[in-house]
């Protein structure tokens, strides 16, 4: 995927985790935040971010903050809107003969239902955004919606469906993620159960420019 516009940017404070303030051209700014998570170790006073202004009628604010590097010197695309935009391109170059977005299967809303071949399958699209020492981390914030898709997962595995978790791997330089424990041991649980019943887990890696977001394989 491609952003239209691109803005780079100085940033300043983070409020709360809708919004932000940066030094855009000179000039102070308050813009959304298109990731709830902490982000504590990639938002910090003075990093270079990159802004898009999508032009929306009535919006509060002109840009939304997309991209960020981190002081390692790495880019980040953290818009959470992002995994589910490239995975959806990236199917679309796969041989499935059904493509289905937002799919609802038991209690939960499964971002993407599949066919090819009379098999039928589920993937559920997670965005990594926390690394440490290389390896990709999630969630960076409980997530209970995250163990109960999980959940889901488990039980359209046992029904017969092929069940995927994708993680799309929003920064270069990463190739596995690990469940953050630390932060939600529940999450790390559901995942090693999940993994148990035969859900697999794809670690979908990127190509990250300021501008673009897309995956290699």
């Amino acid at each position: 995927m491609k952003y239209e516009n691109i803005t780079r940017a100085t940033f300043l404070r983070r409020p709360n985790r809708f919004i932000a303030e940066v030094m855009v051209d000179g000039k102070q700014e308050t813009v959304h935040v298109k990731n709830t998570g902490r982000c504590k170790e990639l938002l910090i006073p003075g990093c270079e971010v990159w802004l898009t202004a999508p032009g929306t009628p009535g919006r509060k604010t002109k840009y939304d903050l997309v991209a960020v590097r981190k002081s390692t010197g790495v880019l980040f695309n953290i818009d959470s809107q992002a995994p589910n935009k490239v995975v959806k391109e990236w199917l679309a170059t796969k041989d499935y003969e059904v493509v289905i977005p937002e799919y609802t299967y038991g209690a939960s809303r499964i971002d993407f239902y599949m066919e090819k071949s009379g098999e039928h399958y589920l993937m559920e699209v997670k965005g990594c955004t926390l690394e440490i020492d290389g390896m990709g981390y999630f969630p960076d914030a409980p997530t209970q919606r995250g163990v109960k898709h999980l959940r889901e997962l488990i039980k359209a595995k046992e029904a017969g469906i092929h069940a995927m978790l994708a993680f799309v791997i929003q920064m270069e330089g990463v190739s596995e993620v690990r469940p953050n424990v630390d932060t939600h041991p529940e999450f790390g649980e559901a995942l090693e159960e999940a993994k148990r019943a035969g859900v697999e887990v794809l670690f979908l890696t990127c190509h990250v420019e300021p501008d673009l977001l897309e995956i290699h394989a």
